[in-house]
């Protein structure tokens, strides 16, 4: 590290230097191009400046170019490669090495560039730290060349007034200041003539004044007198901050000067000035200001003042008559701490006022005194200011004020505090306190002990003040009285004191509470100081009263804060040494063991050695107890002190050789008991060592548990019990230990037992009698348990005594001597362990405590060296107690040591005689397995998991190695791994791993023990190697190598049972595949399982391999991914390898395949099972189709996917559809006879539903480029015919339901055939690739009309009419598949493909393909049927002729009319029968008049015929083909057609007004196509041709009727009677309509034709609507009644003309 940090340095040095060289020759560069450019500037300058001297211009122009780098420099940030620091120095340099060749040259130059006009500061700065080098390094300047600048620099000093002008005048003063050491006059000379008195100067002449007296003393002297004088007339005109505070800070100044000028006063050879003649000058000064700058509001002049102050006193105060002039001006300094200023400051001023007053013993005026000592007072008590940054040194300051104070004053300062002291403020008293304790360790020799007398009464007053601050204060007063000699007078009072303090203190702290933690910490630091004091009076004081002694004892014994134990051992130690090396020796420690109560020696020793457990706590106790008990050996036990002399300087030597971190604490504590056992052997024969045991029973209560004293307590006492001789009083402190512990606390109650343990090595009968008399006394109210009546602090619980107890027992017999131990053993010990055990809640502590116990016991036994024939008569109930346990616990969690400790027991009774039989060996081993291998590992950060952990495991391993030496058969091989099924398979890796090491273990115990003897059962084999081999790809590489080991041994086993030559080659291969196991690589691991595979694969025979590929497929799914692809690529060799001999097992192989498919969830795992899947299809492709479709629906996913590995393949997803189209079609078809398997299973009965989910599948999964162009027709139409016969399920042939759910409930509403259908159709027609096809399909809601049964002919025809549209490609084979299903078996068929026929005889395809003619005699055919729906489309499909084909319309005019004509007479079917009416209106228009013939006559007469019909639709159909038939009508046919007007007439104008709008509307447009027929002109120009308002319809009617009057009366008069005969008609327009027509009639008519009409029946038609539920009719009916009333009133019937 040095030589790189060198190296570094080096290289930077060396750098640097090339740097500045580099840069050197760049300036020098730059100056000389740069005087090349402007001499003549510098000409012209030189000129106008007018010196009187000639100078270099080349220097000149160098110096300048060089200033102007230096302030460009300045104000640049960076460079390419040197800073401008570095640039801006070394031009300095440069110009000051310039200045050594030629100084007056390079010194007018910068003389010269200072007085340049509108010059910079910067540059002005830089000149003068130039010339100030130069001068420093020169020494002697030319004297005029030095005037010159004294002179400009003057001037430059003094006219600045700006702040960048402070720094020019800064340097400007420090140029003068260096021109004095050499031309000292000059400058002086210069500043002196700027120094006028009663006028003020320039604030830098005073400042450089100042400068040049520090650094000029001797020269200075001279004028220092006159310098002050002047100084001091310009006081009062000083009014400015800024001057006052340089003029103080120059007095300060000058006055340091005058002191360094005194003190050297021999150096001087100036006329000599005296100090009191200083002082003289400086007194004016300073009691100006005091009096008057002091009192100035701004605290910076304020500080200046305070800070002159210091060194004018070190001038002032050695005069004696003007020390006590100073004193009149203390209550001026006092006042500022009432301001803002530094109370520092003024407190410095103070002490050098008060310490000058005591050297001089002229003391401050008496009358000043309570000021000064209120002030200073309020200083140490009061808060410090925030503002007062020196607080601390300010308390330190004061401080020695009051000791100054103290020496001359000191019965005034005592009454003062005294004074103060009898406030209650504790801030006061703190203070007063700390200011006595400084008084008295103050090492004044002029303290006198009166006023530490004075000083003793003022603490006594305090003594009472309990609050903490206030002890703390006192408690170090009466330490420092101690330190500083005056130990007589804390005799009494002052011991008292501290041990009152020592002994409050502790209880404070013992019974401390935690919402008090700030106390707490108080009382942490008076115990803290109390201890300090104890130790300084230990040390100091002598003569120590027997009191504090005892108290110091007693504190040892009875304090429960021990950390303070260690101080008070040493200073009792302390003071017992003092006693002991004292005169007489001898007598003092007679008279104190006579006259002072010390505790029982047992007492001491017994809390000593419990103490010393933990000899480091309490800064290292053990040390200072040993110590203690040293030098009191021979008051505590005179008969140990020899063996103590000895053996206690060991163990301080253990202890000094360690430390807390390096010491051993079982080490410790056993150096402890034996040095007990030691001591108590020297007190053998007398009761000394049982009144040691009650003593140490009685500190049990003293310590907390958990604690290493109380721990080493118990240990203690029970070998001290050991040790006892009388047994009844053994027994007594035995059973009061037994009733005063808290057996809730597991510290106490392990304590206890051990001690009864370790008592039973010596008192075994009396412990167990004292066990037996406590169980009897509690068993008194064993049924309500209430112990707790005799302990109230800590109340009992059955379940803990009792595990006490057993572990109690227990602990008796590990302990016991091995005589006595197989005398009690199984009673009482192991029968009251088994009783407490059963007849508690058996919780955890108490299982454990029931185990422990047991393995103790048996521990004990078997400890034992001669059992010879021992049989332990309790272990079969121990065992039966133990399994129990053992099931109780979780499988899945390890939270306790339970199972450890279980299986350590049945381990250990194992042992044992009698021994397990085979059945229990076997029964132990499950339940072993079942507790343990469920275990995870703890994480690595779980310490006390992973022991748990790992213990278990060492316990399963040990036990499973016992138990299974019995079981070594093939039965034995059978059950063990079903046992480890479970485990093998698990979905945990640490199981897995776990299960094949035990696995692997048994198996290869089995292989060496058995051979050959049995076989196995056929199949076993496989189920074996099928259940490991997916564990060859495990993620762990223990878990890998170890399935591979069990093959192996399974292998061998196979070979030597079937009596097969094991390969060498193979096997050879089996260890380079266990080699490659080992690796990490994940692809190397397949491939060695693979491998492994393909090396065992020809070993098995058919059966063998179906069970080895049902338990493969067993296991998927039960473990993780990389188990799952080690199965399948098992299943994918052996199919690979075996396939073809398999035929007769694909079923049976395919079914364990698809069985347990759906609980893989990895893809890759399930595409490697399809794989298989479709490679037994390739060889089995019916067998395999068939036990696909008969897989239940829903269709599960596995299944799904299945379908979409086909859909991949697309020339087999081809095939496929063909298959699957051909099953959807076998059922509108004949059933053909099977002639081979193929057939049989091609044959075989499925849900076409099922067939509809697949074909839909596979169309969504395959490639969507794919148009299907040879399939796709063919599949529309075969679904459309499906989804035809699922809307008609009668017409249908029955399906399949077995198949059809195995699920309980009905199948999704999704799931129909129906919607499958649609969707499928949706998806094959979007192969098409037609946007416009899709959607309009969409747009038109052709899919909603499908799938809606009612609507589903209406969906085919558009359907059919947008496939006719949109695809063109398809046309010619779709026009097949129609004619194909207007031929078929299925009524539902034949209907869907007329439906389809509609739309094809809509489009010339069928002509153009040559197929009109056979689907016109189909139709022909569907026309007579019997179906209405057929018939109705049948009709359409004919009427549509004259859309796709009109020309062919006349050829086959003589059908089409004729069976149209056939349909109008059908006397029950509405649809049939309108459908007639829609052909024959869309045949008629493409015909002409004559190529009607004869069936004219017969259309208008049916035509008419349903004018009047019920139904609307019908009435809108005759009307509409009445006016086409009145536009078909010419000349030959017009006179005939005129005769069907008439008769139609009053059904027109009558229907004109029909309830249905658009019937009314046809009508109204029939009517007026047939008005020419009338052969009036007036009639031919309508209101409306197609809607007429009701009064126009009124006007037409009214002109009707009065043409009709004029020209056609009879015809008129015959309309009225056939309107008239409306009147009943069941329509209520109709009838208003009849009866407004029939009125308007009879207004017109005339009087003879109205004679004719029977008007009472009439009268009575009206009089009866009057009647009608229609008020319509109502009002029509008596208007109609009022016109027939006024015709006769008026005499129209007498009047022959009529009403015109």
């Amino acid at each position: 590290m040095c030589i790189w940090r060198r190296t570094k340095l080096f290289l930077a040095i060396f750098f640097g230097s090339i740097q500045k060289r580099t840069l050197r020759k760049e300036l020098e560069e730059e100056m000389a191009e740069a005087a090349i450019d402007s001499n003549e500037e510098v000409s012209k300058e030189t000129e106008d400046l007018g010196f009187l001297e000639q100078v270099d211009g080349g220097t000149f122009q160098q110096v300048t170019n060089l200033l102007n780098i230096m302030e460009s420099e300045s104000a640049k940030s960076d460079v390419a490669w040197a800073g401008p620091d570095m640039r801006k120095t070394l031009a300095s340099v440069i110009i000051t090495e310039k200045a050594n060749s030629k100084p007056s040259v390079v010194m007018n130059a910068l003389i010269r560039c200072l007085q340049m006009p509108e010059i910079s500061i910067q540059r002005k700065v830089n000149i003068y730290n130039i010339l100030q080098e130069i001068i420093q390094q020169e020494g002697e300047l030319e004297e005029q060349c030095v005037q010159r600048l004294v002179t400009i620099a003057s001037k430059e000093m003094r006219e600045t007034s700006e702040t960048e002008g402070y720094v020019k005048a800064e340097v400007a003063s420090d140029t003068l200041v260096a021109l004095s050491r050499n031309h000292f006059s000059l400058v002086m000379y210069e500043l002196q003539h700027h120094l006028k008195p009663l006028n003020l100067t320039d604030e830098f002449v005073i400042v450089t004044l100042a400068k040049l007296a520090n650094g000029n003393v001797f020269e200075f002297m001279p004028y220092m007198g006159i310098t002050l004088a002047t100084i001091f007339t310009m006081l009062r005109l000083a009014s400015e901050a800024k001057m006052r505070q340089v003029i103080c800070g120059a007095m300060e100044t000058f006055c340091e000067t005058v002191q360094f000028y005194l003190r050297h006063l021999e150096d001087s050879v100036y006329p000599v000035m005296t100090e009191e003649q200083f002082a003289m000058k400086l007194f004016p000064m300073y009691r100006y200001f005091v009096t008057v700058w002091l009192r100035n509001d701004d605290s910076e002049v304020k500080l200046g003042v305070i800070k002159s102050l210091r060194p004018m006193l070190n001038l002032l105060l050695p005069n004696d008559d003007l020390r006590e002039q100073v004193y009149d001006y203390i209550p001026l300094l006092l006042a500022e701490y009432q301001g803002s200023l530094e109370a520092l400051f003024i407190t410095q001023v103070l002490r050098q006022i008060l310490e000058v007053s005591v050297i001089t013993s002229t003391p401050v005026p008496q009358m000043q005194l309570h000021t000064i000592f209120t002030e200073l007072h309020i200083q140490v008590c009061a808060k410090a200011p925030a503002q007062q940054q020196y607080s601390s040194q300010n308390l330190t300051e004061i401080v020695h004020c009051f000791i100054a104070l103290a020496r001359s004053y000191p019965k005034e300062l005592m009454k003062f505090f005294l004074s103060q002291m009898e406030m209650s403020k504790e801030a006061t008293r703190v203070g007063t306190l700390t200011l006595i304790r400084a008084v008295v360790s103050a090492d004044e020799p002029k303290m006198n002990t009166r006023t530490i007398h004075l000083a003793i009464r003022v603490v006594k007053n305090t003594l009472s003040d309990t609050r903490s601050k206030v002890r703390m204060a006192i408690l170090r007063i009466i330490g420092q009285l101690a330190l500083s000699g005056y130990q007589d007078r804390i005799k009494g009072w002052g011991l008292k004191y501290v041990s009152v303090q020592l002994t409050l203190s502790t209880y404070k702290l013992t019974n401390r509470r935690e919402s008090f933690y700030q106390r707490d910490l108080e009382e942490k630091m008076v115990h803290k100081v109390t201890m300090d004091t104890v130790r300084i009076i230990t040390s100091s004081v002598s003569g120590m009263t027997n009191e504090f002694w005892v108290r110091l004892l007693c504190y040892i014994m009875e304090t429960d804060y021990t950390e303070a134990l260690t101080p008070i051992c040493i200073s009792l130690t302390n003071l017992a040494e003092r006693q002991l090396h004292s005169k007489d020796v001898g007598t003092n420690m007679a008279s104190r063991s006579k006259h002072v109560d010390l505790p029982a020696p047992q007492k001491l020793l017994a809390r000593l050695l419990v103490l010393m457990s933990s000899p480091y706590k309490g800064e290292g106790r053990g040390i200072a107890m040993l110590n203690l008990l040293q030098t009191l050996s021979q008051s505590i036990a005179p008969s140990m002190a020899d063996m103590w002399e000895l053996e206690i300087p060991l163990l301080v030597q253990y202890l000094e050789e360690h430390t807390e971190f390096t010491w051993n604490q079982k080490t410790w504590e056993d150096k402890l008991i034996q040095f007990l056992r030691n001591s108590i052997k020297k007190t053998r024969g007398s009761s000394w060592s049982l009144r040691l045991s009650k003593e140490l029973n009685n500190q049990i209560e003293s310590f907390d548990s958990p604690s290493l004293e109380k721990a080493f307590l118990y240990r203690a006492l029970g070998f001290t019990l050991a040790t006892g001789l009388e047994a009844d009083k053994v027994e007594v402190l035995l059973l009061e230990l037994l009733y005063k512990t808290d057996y809730s606390n597991d510290f106490d109650r392990e304590g206890v037992v051990l001690c009864f343990g370790l008592c039973a090595r010596g008192q075994v009968k009396t412990v167990l009698n004292v066990l037996h008399d406590f169980e009897e006394r509690i068993q008194e109210s064993e049924q309500s348990w209430q112990i707790g009546a005799w302990r109230k602090d800590h109340p009992w619980r059955r379940e803990i005594v009792k595990s006490a107890l057993m572990v109690t027992y227990s602990c008796v017999a590990a302990y016991c001597h091995p005589q006595m131990l197989l005398a009690h053993v199984d009673t009482p010990i192991t029968a009251k362990i088994i009783h407490h055990y059963s007849s508690s809640c058996q919780d955890i502590s108490l299982k454990l405590a029931f185990m422990k116990s047991i393995m103790q016991v048996t521990d004990a036994i078997k400890s034992i060296e001669y059992l010879e024939d021992f049989q332990f008569a309790q272990k079969a109930t121990v065992t039966g107690i133990i399994t129990a346990i053992l099931k109780a616990e979780p499988a899945d969690s390890l939270v306790s040591p339970v199972r450890t400790t279980a299986m350590d027991a049945l381990a250990h009774l194992s042992k044992l005689k009698p021994f397990y039989s085979v059945e229990e060996n076997s029964e132990l081993m499950d339940i072993s397995l079942h507790s343990v291998i469920s275990l995870q590992p703890p994480g690595e950060d779980n310490d006390s998991m992973k022991i748990l952990y790992t213990n278990a495991m060492i316990a399963l391993a040990q036990l499973m190695e016992g138990l299974m030496q019995r079981q070594l058969d093939p039965k034995g091989l059978q059950e063990m791994v079903h046992l480890l099924e479970k485990w093998i398979l698990s979905e945990k890796e640490w199981e897995r791993e776990k299960a094949m090491n035990l696995h692997l273990r048994l198996i290869q115990i089995y292989v060496q023990s058995v051979g050959v003897c049995i076989p196995l059962k056929l199949g076993q084999f496989g189920t074996l190697v099928g259940l490991i081999a997916p564990c060859t790809c495990d993620p762990h590489r223990r878990t890998r190598v170890a399935s591979t080991d069990v093959l192996s041994s399974l292998l061998d086993l196979h070979a030597s049972q079937t009596c097969s030559l094991w390969d060498a080659s193979k096997e050879k291969e089996l260890m380079k595949c266990r080699e490659d196991l080992k690796g990490s690589d994940e692809e190397m691991i397949f491939s060695a399982s693979s491998r492994i595979a393909k090396v065992v694969c020809m070993e098995f025979n058919c059966d063998e391999v179906v069970s080895l590929i049902q338990k493969l497929c067993e296991n998927i799914g039960a473990m993780d991914l990389q188990h799952d692809k080690a199965s399948v690529t098992w299943i994918g060799t052996f199919l690979q390898m075996r396939v073809k001999e398999l035929e007769d097992k694909v079923a049976e192989i395919l079914g364990a395949i698809l069985a347990h498919l759906p609980v893989v969830d990895h893809l890759e795992v399930r595409r490697l099972l399809i794989e298989g899947i479709l490679l037994l299809a390739h060889y089995h492709q019916e067998t395999v189709l068939t036990s696909l479709l008969r897989q239940p629906l829903p269709m599960e996913s596995h299944l799904t996917e299945v379908w979409q590995a086909v859909a991949e393949n697309l020339p087999f997803a081809r095939t496929m559809l063909h298959g699957l189209m051909g099953r959807l079609q076998s059922r509108f078809s004949p059933r053909a006879n099977a002639t081979s398997k193929a057939d049989i299973w091609r044959l075989a009965a499925v849900d076409p539903l099922m067939t509809l989910c697949t074909i839909h599948l596979l169309v969504e999964k395959m490639d969507q480029d794919d148009e299907l162009p040879d399939l796709l027709p063919d599949l529309v139409y075969t679904l459309l015919l499906q989804l035809s016969s699922s809307h008609r399920p009668e017409a249908s042939p029955p399906i399949l339901k077995t198949w059809r759910l195995v699920h309980a409930g009905t199948l999704p509403e999704e799931i129909n055939l129906q919607r499958i259908t649609i969707r499928s159709m949706q998806l094959l027609l979007r192969r098409v690739n037609n946007e416009h096809l899709v959607c309009s399909l969409e747009e038109q809601g052709v899919w909603n009309l499908l799938e809606n049964s009612l609507t589903f002919l209406e969906g085919v025809g558009l359907l059919a009419r947008l496939c006719l549209q949109n695809m063109e490609g398809h046309r010619r084979r779709l026009s097949e598949l129609v004619l194909r299903g207007l031929d078929a078996e299925v009524l539902s068929c034949r209907i869907s493909s007329t439906a389809v026929c509609v739309e094809f005889m809509s489009d010339p395809i069928l002509h153009q393909e040559k197929l009109l003619k056979p689907v016109v005699f189909m139709l022909e055919r569907g026309v007579d049927q019997e179906d209405e729906a057929l018939r109705v489309l049948s009709l359409r499909a004919l009427g549509n002729i004259a859309l796709g084909a009109p020309q062919k319309v006349k050829q086959y005019r003589k059908l089409l009319l004729e069976k149209c004509l056939c349909a109008l007479r059908e006397p029950g079917s509405t649809s049939v029968v309108s459908e007639g009416m829609a052909a024959l209106t869309k045949i008629l228009a493409e015909l002409r008049e004559g190529h009607v013939g004869s069936f004219f006559n017969a259309i208008c007469e049916q035509c008419r015929a349903f004018f009047d019909n019920e139904s609307e639709l019908l009435r809108f159909k005759a009307f509409v083909l009445f006016g086409t038939l009145a536009k078909v009508v010419r000349v030959s046919k017009k006179h005939l057609f005129k005769v069907e007007v008439k008769k139609a007439w009053v059904s027109l104008m009558l229907h004109c007004q029909d309830p249905c709008s658009y019937t009314a509307r046809a009508c109204m447009e029939t009517m007026f196509q047939c008005l020419h027929f009338w052969g009036c002109k007036g009639l031919e120009s309508p209101p409306g041709q197609t809607a007429a308002s009701a009064d126009e319809m009124t006007v037409f009617q009214t002109t009707m009727c009065s043409v009709l009057t004029q020209k056609k009366p009879a015809v008129l008069y015959g309309f009225l009677l056939e309107t008239i005969s409306y009147l009943k008609s069941n329509l209520s327009r109709i009838r208003v309509a009849a009866c407004n027509l029939a009125g308007i009639m009879m207004k017109q008519m005339s009087a003879s034709y109205l004679r004719k009409l029977d008007f009472p029946a009439l009268r009575n038609s009206l009089q009866e609507l009057q009647l009608d539920a229609d008020p319509g009719v109502r009002r029509a009916a008596l208007e109609t009644l009022k016109i027939l009333d006024n015709c006769s009133q008026h005499g129209l019937l007498a009047s022959p003309e009529g009403v015109s």
